[in-house]
C-alpha cells in the first residue's frame, strides 16, 4: 500500500485523485496563501521540533542522523495525537504529504511516508 502514501512540495500544482493533502511542516510555507494550498489538514505537531529542524538545516549529509532523531521524536507524547491522526488518514484514503522543503527526498515528508508505509 506504499503507493497510496506520497509526498511532494506544497508549491506544486494540485492533481486530481492525489488523496488527502496534509502539510507536515511546523511553519507555514513562505509566500503561499492558505487558499492556494488546498489542504485537508495542517499537522504541524507531526513535524520535527524546531530544535531538530534548525540543527538539520536541510543538509543532506546530516539526513541519516536527522531521520533517526525525527523517528525518535515521533514516539514522544508531544507528537502522539498528530501521529494518530496521520495514521488514521493513511488507513482510509490516499495520502499526499506536503512540505515547503526544496529537497523533498531529504525531508520529514519522505521520512513520514516511509515510516507510515511500514506501519501499515
Amino acid at each position: 500500500m506504499a503507493e497510496q502514501i506520497t509526498y511532494r512540495r506544497v508549491y506544486e500544482e494540485t492533481a486530481p485523485k492525489e488523496g488527502k493533502r496534509v502539510l507536515v511542516d511546523r511553519v507555514w510555507p513562505r509566500g503561499m496563501r492558505k487558499e492556494a494550498a488546498h489542504l485537508d489538514q495542517w499537522l504541524r505537531d507531526v513535524a520535527p521540533s524546531s530544535e531538530l529542524r534548525k540543527w538539520y538545516s536541510h543538509d543532506p549529509s546530516r539526513f541519516t542522523e536527522f531521520r533517526r532523531r525525527y523517528l525518535a521524536e515521533l514516539r514522544d507524547a508531544g507528537h502522539r495525537e498528530a501521529v494518530e491522526r496521520l495514521r488514521d488518514l493513511a488507513a482510509h484514503d490516499k495520502l499526499m504529504l506536503l512540505t515547503a522543503t526544496k529537497d523533498v527526498d531529504h525531508s520529514q515528508a519522505a521520512v513520514l511516508a516511509e515510516w507510515l508505509a511500514k506501519k501499515r
